[in-house]
């Protein structure tokens, strides 16, 4: 996602339908605008400053998605994770949490 989606996502408190509610266009420049906003009725079509003004916010929202994504390549499959909570409830270990708690600590969100 471009830094412009994360400062829509900020600007409606929620992620858009990006093919049928907000249409981007890159005018060939690397300078993506709004093409359409089909949500009028939600919240008016956000001005340049608008958007903005939310660049801390769409930054750090950028930035969680970035550890998020590196959170989902570190964890293990659901099945290894399945294994290590059995286990750990027959042997009274804490493998699991440990193994998540290192995968958060490693990728920590802003």
């Amino acid at each position: 996602m471009s830094n412009v989606e994360f400062k829509i996502i900020a600007y409606l408190g929620r992620t858009p339908n990006f093919e049928t509610e907000v249409k981007l266009r890159d005018k060939g420049d690397g300078v993506i605008y709004i093409q359409e906003w089909n949500i009028s009725s939600e919240k008016a079509k956000p001005t340049d400053s608008q958007l903005n003004a939310l660049e801390t916010e769409a930054t750090k929202l950028l930035n969680n998605e970035k550890a998020d994504t590196k959170r989902r390549k570190e964890y293990l499959s659901w099945q290894d994770q399945m294994e290590m909570i059995y286990k750990d409830q027959k042997n009274g270990t804490t493998t699991y949490k440990d193994h998540c708690d290192k995968v958060r600590s490693d990728n920590p969100k802003e």
